[in-house]
C-alpha cells in the first residue's frame, strides 16, 4: 500500500525526519540533521537498524532536505510509495484551528505568524520551501503547535493589557505542544472512554515544557503563552517571571532587551539554576551524587510543575485524570514522584513501587488502585499525528 508520508521537523538548528507508513504506525527512516549553519553540520540517517552520518557542506536547510532527496533516490522502492509531507509548523496565529494542505494561502499566513515564533516559523518555512522544490509533485501539509489550543475561550486567551494590542498586534496566549496534547486526549480515549467526557491535565515535561487542561477532549487552558517562553521552567526557559526583572538586569549589566530575552530563553531553567546542564538525566545522576545545586533546580522544577496543574484545574469541572509525557514525563521516576506528591491535596497519590517499575515506552497508570483520579505515563507520538493528518487531508 502506498501510503508513505515523509514527516519533518524544521528547526532554527535543527531539522528531524521520518518516514512513516502503515497509516503513520511503521517507521521506515528516521534521522536528525544537526548543527544547521556551521561547518560541523552533519545529518544522521537511521534505517533497517543502521545508523549512517553524512557531512553538510552548507549546513542549510536547503542543504539537509537536498542529502534526504540524495537518499531516497538510492532507495527508489521507498520513494514510489511516497503520497505526501506532513510539516510541523510551531506557530499558527488565530489563522489556522486545524491542520491544512499547504497553498499559497496558507503560505502567506504562516509567514505572516513569523513574528510572533522568531525561532521557529522562519525555519518551518525554509522546510516547507525547500521541499516544494525538491519534491514538487508531493502535496504538503502544515499541523501547527498552536490549533489543538484555539477552542480557549477569551478569558483564558487574553492577556490583562489594552485591548488595542490583541486587536492592532493579536498579542494573545495560543499556547504550544498542541500535536502531543491531541494525541495523548485521543490516546487516553482508547484506553480509558470516558475521559472524554471527564477533566484531564497533561504535563508535557521535556526540555520544552508545558500543561494543558483538557475537557471533553477540548483545550480549556494551557501554561504557554504568546510564546514557548511562557509557563513552567524547562531545560534552559525561565518560563513565567516577574516581567520587571528584564528592567532590572538591563540596567544592572547594561544589556539590551534582544540580550536579556535571550538569558531568559537559552541560559535559564535548569541550566541556569543547576550552573552544570540542562538535561535531567544529568541532573538526577548529580543529585544523587550530592550535588545540591542539581537537586534544587529539580525541586524548583517540580514545584512550578505542580502549581501550574493546581492552577490549570481551576479551568476543569472535574479533575478526573493527570497524564505524564514528554522525554522527562515519561522517563524520570523522581520528577513524577516529586509533582504528584505536592498534589496530594487534590487527592492524587501513586504507587511507588509501579512509578519506579515502569516499562518504557509503554502505557501504563501509575496511581494507587483506591484512588478517584487516575495517573497515567503515555508516551506521546507527534510524528504520528503529523503523518496521519497529511494522509486524511491528501485522501480528502
Amino acid at each position: 500500500m502506498n501510503d508513505f508520508i515523509l514527516v519533518i521537523n524544521s528547526g532554527s538548528s535543527s531539522l528531524k525526519f521520518a518516514i512513516l507508513s502503515q497509516q503513520g504506525k511503521q517507521v521506515i527512516l528516521e534521522g536528525i540533521a544537526e548543527r544547521l549553519g556551521s561547518e560541523s553540520a552533519s545529518i544522521d540517517f537511521e534505517y533497517n537498524q543502521t545508523k549512517e552520518t553524512v557531512s553538510l557542506n552548507l549546513g542549510s536547510h536547503q542543504d539537509v532536505l537536498t542529502s534526504i532527496k540524495s537518499w531516497l533516490d538510492q532507495h527508489p522502492h521507498i520513494t514510489e510509495k511516497l503520497i505526501g509531507i506532513g510539516h510541523r509548523v510551531v506557530h499558527g496565529g488565530e489563522s489556522f484551528s486545524q491542520s491544512v494542505l499547504i497553498d499559497d494561502k496558507a503560505m502567506n499566513a504562516i509567514e505572516a505568524c513569523a513574528n510572533l515564533a522568531p525561532l521557529h516559523n522562519p525555519a518551518n518555512i525554509k522546510g516547507i520551501t525547500a521541499c516544494a522544490n525538491l519534491f514538487a509533485n508531493l502535496p504538503q501539509v502544515a499541523v501547527f503547535d498552536t490549533a489543538f489550543h484555539q477552542s480557549l475561550k477569551q478569558e483564558q486567551y487574553l492577556y490583562p493589557i489594552p485591548m488595542h494590542f490583541y486587536r492592532d498586534h493579536t498579542l494573545r496566549k495560543y499556547g504550544f505542544h498542541g500535536t502531543s496534547y491531541r494525541y495523548i486526549s485521543q490516546t487516553l480515549s482508547q484506553v480509558d472512554e470516558q475521559s472524554l467526557h471527564q477533566g484531564v491535565i497533561v504535563a508535557h515535561l521535556g526540555n520544552g515544557a508545558s500543561v494543558c487542561a483538557i475537557q471533553d477532549g477540548k483545550s480549556v487552558d494551557t501554561s504557554m503563552g504568546l510564546t514557548p517562553l511562557d509557563g513552567l521552567m524547562m531545560g534552559t526557559r525561565s518560563g513565567s517571571i516577574d516581567p520587571m526583572i528584564l528592567s532590572f538586569v538591563a540596567k544592572a549589566e547594561g544589556k539590551s532587551l534582544d540580550d536579556c530575552l535571550n538569558i531568559l530563553n537559552k541560559e535559564s531553567g535548569l541550566l541556569g539554576i543547576s550552573e552544570l546542564s540542562n538535561d535531567c538525566r544529568t541532573l538526577e545522576e548529580a543529585m544523587k551524587a550530592g550535588d545540591e545545586r542539581a537537586k534544587l533546580a529539580l525541586d524548583m522544577f517540580c514545584t512550578r510543575t505542580a502549581k501550574s496543574i493546581a492552577a490549570l484545574a481551576t479551568s476543569l469541572t472535574t479533575f478526573d485524570h493527570l497524564v505524564f509525557t514528554g522525554g522527562i514525563g515519561e522517563n524520570s521516576v523522581y520528577v513524577r514522584q516529586q509533582v504528584c506528591q505536592a498534589l496530594n491535596l487534590f487527592g492524587i497519590e501513586i504507587d511507588k513501587q509501579t512509578n519506579i517499575d515502569l516499562p518504557r515506552k509503554q502505557i501504563h497508570k501509575i496511581s494507587k488502585a483506591q484512588n478517584n483520579k487516575t495517573v497515567w505515563v503515555i508516551p506521546t507520538n507527534e510524528e504520528l499525528m503529523i503523518a496521519l493528518d497529511t494522509i486524511h487531508l491528501i485522501q480528502a
